[in-house]
């Protein structure tokens, strides 16, 4: 088997974020990048299913800061092979053009199942799964929650609102959006990294024809307002109590 997983960076939200001075993208002079958190769940389960039924792991991204060390980590995970995908990604890139850069990528290798994250933080729309399958013809489901494969198949649950599980049997090759693997996505330690930086090497693939203006566009950014700070009520029991009833007067909430 044959296992392809897209991956992405996304800026890391647990940093202070800040807007350029248009208001129309993130400063990305500022923004930390860390691996898409839906991906590392689809480069999890694909690695899971290697373990299970054997088969090799081919991870792929688009070129940008720090590309090289993001598919070097994933190799280091178990992934067999990485291929950087070059082209002129400066600014970010529309999903459409992402999912035709990628898929003509794959088209050129072997594969029977394309894992790749169910969405991202810095998505629009998380599409890139079923666009992945239009271009390349084959069959996709999203919203995963566990994979097995029998006789040429994939059978896999499937997510609804609501709580609501489904099972879907279907052809491959497939494209499957994974929400979340069947195990906690492994830690790789940073010396297993470097280690694998010198060791090992990324396949450059040249990206022709790929850029395109589908999908939609961001015309301005705002953070959101900042509210009030919490009123802290100090005092009794009693005293809390009367000061609270009070807050809900004043406030219409309570006559």
């Amino acid at each position: 088997m044959n296992f392809v997983v897209p991956i992405k960076q996304v800026p890391d939200l647990v940093e202070e974020l800040e807007l350029n001075e248009e208001g129309t993208d993130l400063s990305r002079d500022t923004v930390k990048y860390k691996i898409n958190e839906f991906d590392d769940q689809a480069l999890e389960e694909a690695l899971q299913l290697k373990a299970e039924i054997g088969g090799a792991v081919t991870v792929l991204a688009l070129d940008g800061e720090e590309t090289d060390k993001m598919l070097f980590t994933a190799i280091a995970k178990g992934a067999d092979r990485g291929i950087k995908l070059m082209g002129d990604f400066a600014g970010g890139v529309a999903m459409h053009a992402a999912a035709k850069a990628m898929a003509g990528a794959i088209a050129a290798i072997p594969y029977d199942l394309i894992l790749t994250g169910v969405q991202a933080v810095d998505d629009r729309d998380g599409q890139l799964g079923a666009l992945l399958a239009g271009y390349l013809g084959v069959p996709q489901v999203s919203v995963v929650t566990g994979v097995r494969v029998e006789s040429g198949k994939a059978v896999v649950r499937k997510e609804y609102s609501g709580g609501v599980m489904a099972e879907f049997e279907v052809d491959l090759p497939a494209v499957l959006g994974i929400q979340a693997a069947r195990e906690i996505p492994r830690y790789v330690a940073v010396s297993r990294v470097r280690q694998v930086m010198k060791s090992a090497t990324l396949e450059e693939v040249e990206v022709h024809n790929a850029a395109g203006d589908e999908g939609s566009s961001v015309r301005r950014m705002m953070k959101p307002p900042k509210g009030s700070r919490a009123q802290m009520i100090q005092g009794s029991p009693e005293e809390i109590a009367d000061k609270v009833i009070d807050l809900l007067k004043a406030k219409g909430l309570k006559k």
